[in-house]
């Protein structure tokens, strides 16, 4: 499984930190560990279920995010120097892991996508962020997991957190706001 993790997250190279690279890939083997999805899934399922049709692949999305979110991060250290502390490493984990608890949300039946019962209890923020924690991911990239989606308004934000969510929603409303 791990050779498929890194096939699907070439980004975890970015991840400077071994301990937190290693800690979110096992995060992406535990969650293919309790799903019904495998690896291949996530270039046929859509990224979200709240746009019919969706044109745009699970992996798709994501890793469109995880750049947004890096090359965003890296601007704004560029051009607000040292007024912001931003670690790359949190946004790049954050952002890699910021959906994975969708496979414990997920499952294929009749080879559509649709929420699992589990999903229907506890969104992606919630089961992902215990997987992450189960696999030892810090609280920093926890936070970001948990509050990149709309859960996230009811906190206040890290400033990577902050940024993920943006790249997050960037990717997410234009499908969202063409469905309507």
């Amino acid at each position: 499984m791990r050779e498929a993790v890194r096939a699907l997250w070439p980004e975890l190279e970015w991840i400077r930190d071994a301990t937190l690279r290693e800690a979110a890939t096992r995060t992406w083997e535990r969650a293919f560990e309790l799903s019904p999805l495998e690896p291949k899934d996530l270039s046929e399922i859509p990224f979200t279920l709240l746009v019919p049709g969706c044109p745009t692949s699970f992996i798709a999305h994501k890793r469109c995010v995880v750049h947004i979110a890096r090359r965003s991060a890296e601007s704004m250290r560029e051009f607000l120097g040292d007024a912001l502390a931003i670690d790359l490493d949190i946004v790049v984990a954050g952002a890699i892991l910021a959906d994975v608890g969708k496979l414990l949300e997920y499952e294929k039946v009749d080879g559509e996508a649709r929420q699992s019962a589990r999903g229907k209890l506890l969104r992606h923020p919630f089961t992902g962020v215990a997987l992450a924690f189960e696999c030892g991911v810090p609280d920093a990239v926890c936070h970001v997991i948990a509050a990149h989606a709309g859960e996230g308004d009811l906190v206040r934000r890290s400033v990577e957190a902050t940024i993920v969510h943006h790249a997050d929603f960037m990717s997410f409303l234009p499908f969202k706001d063409l469905a309507r």
